[in-house]
């Protein structure tokens, strides 16, 4: 959503072809999300974003993941880094908190490795993964930027194991 460093892009959709061996295609969905902003708080309701998100989603995609460049929130958490919609078609990322505010235009690598990160950890929720213990795995909750650089961009082998459980479920339906 928005304008997005060509560089951050590409490096998503590669690590989506990696980790869920997927091909991804890159559209605009939603142009704006001035119905999810909270004005006491100045953030956007991450789940609403999901709501339309999910309502708009191309039929022919297997799933959605937007790249928000605003600040997002939930009412229970000061802010997140995305949401997702367990087991379902859409996630949301942003690269606000990730950016230290910054635009998506201006990234660094170790931004980008980041977004990419919580983007593939957000769209795992939406293949069914859960928040994973291991502090290494790339399903591991971060409360802060520290944890987002000290978790891997691997899953582990108990979360592999689940995502690969639930993709030849979804292609037996399909």
């Amino acid at each position: 959503m928005g304008d997005l460093n060509t560089e951050l892009i590409e490096a998503i959709g590669g690590e989506i072809q990696r980790v869920f061996g997927f091909s991804t295609a890159v559209a605009s969905v939603l142009l704006d999300l001035s119905f999810a902003l909270d004005q006491n708080r100045n953030q956007h309701h991450s789940t609403m974003i999901l709501g339309q998100l999910a309502a708009v989603t191309p039929a022919r995609a297997i799933r959605v993941i937007a790249i928000a460049q605003v600040d997002l929130f939930i009412p229970i958490l000061t802010h997140v880094y995305g949401e997702a919609q367990l087991g379902g078609t859409a996630c949301v990322v942003s690269t606000f908190r990730l950016n230290e505010g910054r635009s998506g235009m201006n990234i660094s690598p170790k931004y980008i490795g980041r977004i990419v990160k919580e983007a593939i950890h957000e769209l795992g929720h939406t293949f069914n993964l859960r928040h994973c213990p291991e502090k290494t795995c790339i399903m591991h909750y971060c409360r802060n930027e520290e944890d987002v650089d000290r978790k891997s961009d691997e899953l582990c082998r108990y979360c592999k194991v689940m995502l690969d459980d639930e993709i030849k479920r979804i292609q037996q339906k399909g």
